[in-house]
């Protein structure tokens, strides 16, 4: 038989089928569009999402020749995905990067409320979070959250386009509202955050729930309606499980839109300090730091040095001596600041210490430094000291970049075979959802491998040791200058 697993990325939607020995055996990619209507706005059309959904298992399906007898979906997480009675949108998608709310995030995290939360859900407060997100529309548009019957997210809302059920996987659901104690709402983040009139659109949580395909989806896919369609947990979590990261104490750094750095765990750290996201999973939880900097950073320094691509950025960046003589890079460029491993709406980025001494070369290293500074940073939040780090996502194809991680983490560094690591890790969670594998872990080790390390070097890792300290330091000094950078931002 085979499986079709779908992730669905924030600007890429992706089909892999794999047959009956758990080899890829097609590939399929549609773009989707993130519209910015407004500043700080980021949004996508659900109906063009479940479109491209459609067409790329459509393709996969009509390419493999054994029949396609499961589905699995993971998809890009937070944000928020409304919908009304009948299952069909109220409106735009509200993404995960969606920076309108920051204002009353920054009001939350000044007051106290965050850091109350955390102690629950184990968890930060962030713009895209879906408590921000409904507070902002209820202040600006009531009409849809009076018109709304349910609020999913993009795995939620592809998952109820091919069961014709609502629901939210346990990872989705951990934040905001979900007691991670019990592994269910809690009244009291509810009450906490003043938002008891959402309770109504909280649907059911479910830890990868398994339901048979519709034949309305049936005929849109080109499938056999009633095969099994399996809502994994959301991409930052299939990653790390198409990773081979399974066990407590393994980690896994996520290169792509967002860093994100996470270690799994045996229980929720719901004392330390409040940063970073901790989500549920079957038999234990994922510690993990999604930035708002990721490859965007990236694309934005490839733009500013008019550079073809990331290739070309490692090129420049390799011309340079580790320190990029002296030049600094606090890559915090998102319009919603960052909420990873702190939480400041406020954050912005700068390059420090830039004279005309310097050139193209040391910028290009700088920006890689900053970036990868950061992934050293959220490991350190972890409070973990994990053997290796598995990387992935669109950033691990640059020798330079893995060579620079395994210097500044001083770990040796591991990418997994698979190209497709999100949609293999669905393959992973599918398997034992529907029984077809005793366990997430013993899924993974029949299905997941992993390419040989890239080693630290001896010498650039003791020079990381404090480019770190130095790191940490100028972004303290930096950081008093944000509420003032905002006021400017406010009267420009």
């Amino acid at each position: 038989m085979a499986v079709v697993c779908v992730d669905a990325g924030t600007t890429v939607i992706k089909a892999v089928a794999y047959d009956h020995t758990g080899a890829e055996s097609a590939l399929a990619r549609r773009a989707t569009a993130v519209s910015r209507p407004a500043p700080g706005h980021a949004e996508q059309d659900m109906g063009a999402v479940w479109d491209a959904v459609a067409a790329t298992v459509r393709e996969v399906a009509a390419a493999v020749a054994e029949p396609v007898e499961l589905v699995a979906v993971t998809a890009q997480g937070d944000g928020c995905w409304l919908v009304d009675a009948g299952g069909e949108p109220t409106g735009p998608a509200v993404l995960w990067n969606d920076a309108r709310a920051a204002a009353t995030v920054d009001a939350w995290t000044r007051d106290g409320l965050a850091a109350a939360a955390f102690k629950i859900n184990g968890s930060s407060a962030a713009s895209g979070l879906l408590h921000a997100v409904l507070s902002w529309l209820r202040a600006h548009d009531p009409a849809r959250l009076d018109r709304s019957a349910a609020l999913l997210t993009c795995g939620g809302w592809i998952w109820s386009r091919l069961t014709g059920e609502l629901a939210a996987e346990e990872s989705d659901a951990s934040a905001p509202f979900m007691d991670l104690r019990t592994r269910a709402y809690a009244p009291e983040l509810l009450s906490l955050f003043g938002m008891e009139w959402a309770g109504r659109l909280l649907p059911p949580v479910r830890s990868c729930p398994v339901a048979g395909l519709t034949r309305r989806a049936a005929d849109a896919l080109g499938l056999r309606a009633g095969v099994p369609v399996v809502m994994a947990p959301y991409d930052i979590v299939t990653t790390a499980l198409g990773a081979g990261a399974v066990a407590p104490g393994q980690a896994c750094a996520i290169l792509g839109t967002t860093l994100c750095t996470e270690v799994v765990a045996e229980s929720p750290a719901l004392d330390g300090e409040p940063t970073g996201i901790t989500i549920a999973l079957p038999g234990g939880y994922l510690r993990a730091f999604p930035t708002f900097a990721g490859t965007e950073v990236v694309q934005w320094t490839c733009r500013l040095l008019g550079l073809g691509g990331p290739e070309e950025l490692g090129e420049l960046a390799g011309r340079s001596e580790p320190g990029a003589g002296g030049l600094a890079f606090l890559p915090y460029l998102s319009p919603a600041g960052e909420r990873a491993p702190f939480s400041d709406p406020l954050a912005r980025g700068a390059l420090l210490g830039l004279s005309f001494e310097h050139g193209p070369e040391q910028i290009a290293r700088a920006a890689l430094e900053g970036l990868t500074l950061v992934i050293r940073d959220c490991l350190a939040a972890t409070g973990t000291d994990p053997g290796e780090l598995r990387v992935c996502g669109g950033g691990s194809a640059s020798a330079t970049w893995l060579g620079l991680i395994a210097d500044v983490t001083g770990l040796p560094v591991r990418r997994p075979a698979d190209a497709e690591v999100g949609a293999r890790g669905a393959y992973v969670a599918a398997l034992a959802a529907t029984g077809a594998a005793p366990s997430l872990a013993a899924a993974a080790a029949e299905h997941v491998r992993l390419r040989d390390a890239v080693e630290p070097h001896p010498a650039r890792r003791a020079r990381y040791d404090r480019l770190f300290e130095d790191f940490l330091t100028l972004r303290a000094g930096h950081a008093g200058a944000w509420p003032l950078l905002a006021e400017m931002r406010g009267r420009a």
